[in-house]
């Protein structure tokens, strides 16, 4: 939510661990920003090949940071290919990368 309490949203990357899902970003961004502040979030996945299959997860969010950018490395290697994360392997380090951890408290869609 954004301070005024309209939605934020974004197109981002994600990973399972478990039940949570795991959203990269860099430190600063709105995104982190908002959740820093209220750490309730949602998330819609829908399958590309499929638009009629999707998951909506609800739920609370926590914000570390992403040590030697394993996260950031480990989604752009799924969603560019091989190679994919050396972009974020360059990165200077004031450029901090964080782990957005969604822990679901509900979970609805078609699968």
């Amino acid at each position: 939510m954004n301070p005024d309490g309209s939605p934020q949203t974004s197109v981002v990357w994600v990973a399972r661990d478990g039940d949570d899902v795991l959203i990269s970003s860099q430190a600063g961004r709105r995104k982190v920003r908002n959740l820093e502040r209220d750490p309730r979030a949602s998330l819609s996945v829908f399958d590309s090949y499929d638009p009629e299959r999707y998951v909506e997860v609800r739920g609370t969010a926590t914000v570390t940071e992403d040590a030697g950018r394993e996260i950031a490395i480990r989604l752009a290697e799924i969603y560019a290919g091989p190679g994919g994360g050396e972009e974020f392997a360059a990165l200077p380090p004031e450029a901090v990368r964080v782990v957005i951890r969604l822990t679901p408290e509900h979970i609805a869609g078609h699968m």
